[in-house]
Formats: C-alpha cells, sequence, structure tokens
C-alpha cells in the first residue's frame, strides 16, 4: 500500500504545478496546506537571525495540529524524524498557502500539497508524508 501511494505521489509530482512561496527577511519560507492543519518552516543553510540548525541547514519543519500536535524534522541529509507533542505549538495560521495540486522547492526539499496530504522529501532520498490521519517518515 506504501508503495502504491509513493507512486501516486511520484505521478502527481510530475504534474505539479511548482509555486513560488516569499522568503521572509533571512532567506526562510513558511507556509501552510490550504486546510490550514498543516503547517511548514524552511530554514535555509547557515540559519536565521533567531535560530540557527544544529547541523548547519537547511533545514524543514512541519507541523500537524490535529488530531494531536505532531512536528517533523527534515534535515538536509538523513531520515526524518516525528517528535510527538512537541511543546512548541505555533502552527498554522499563516496566510501563505501551498495550494493542493502544487508542489514547492527550495534547494534540498521538495513538497508536494494534495488533499490527502504533504508529502516533502530531501535530495538524499529521505522525507515523510503528513495528513491528519497519519505520519510516515523514511
Amino acid at each position: 500500500m506504501l508503495g502504491l501511494a509513493v507512486a501516486l505521489g511520484c505521478l502527481a509530482t510530475a504534474r505539479a504545478a511548482e509555486q513560488e512561496l516569499d522568503k521572509g527577511k533571512d532567506g526562510d519560507i513558511m507556509f501552510v496546506t490550504p486546510s490550514g492543519n498543516i503547517g511548514c518552516h524552511f530554514i535555509p543553510k547557515g540559519g536565521t537571525s533567531t535560530y540557527q540548525p544544529m547541523t548547519g541547514g537547511p533545514e524543514l519543519q512541519c507541523d500537524r495540529v490535529e488530531p494531536a500536535y505532531v512536528a517533523v524534522f527534515l534535515d538536509h541529509k538523513g531520515k526524518a524524524v516525528k517528535t510527538e507533542n512537541p511543546g512548541e505549538q505555533g502552527c498554522c495560521s499563516l496566510e501563505q498557502k501551498l495550494e493542493y495540486g502544487d508542489s514547492w522547492s527550495e534547494d534540498p526539499f521538495t513538497c508536494l500539497s494534495a488533499k490527502i496530504g504533504l508529502t516533502c522529501t530531501s535530495s538524499d532520498g529521505h522525507g515523510f508524508f503528513i495528513s491528519k490521519s497519519k505520519i510516515t517518515v523514511h
């Protein structure tokens, strides 16, 4: 079943429109899915004026609000890490939306927004799928 989901995700990525998202003053990018339940924050290499990734970045963090608050972190190399109840719950009231059917890329990450959830991968092949009903990391 996971193989089918990955295959469908790859097919959808091939047809997805690349969406441009505005960068913050430090080069970071924040967006939500249209439902507002999933929000992501891209941190560029070198970090921002208020946050420095432990590995130097870049880094992607996506949070899901419902049914339980969960954060998923994806570094520029290595497997994604899921954190149940991370404590910090600042997600997801952003204006910038990654529309369903669209993709976003900022080296080394690519995300695809779909009604079934959000799929994000890094150039090393690691990534995650996050939705209201499940979260998988690889």
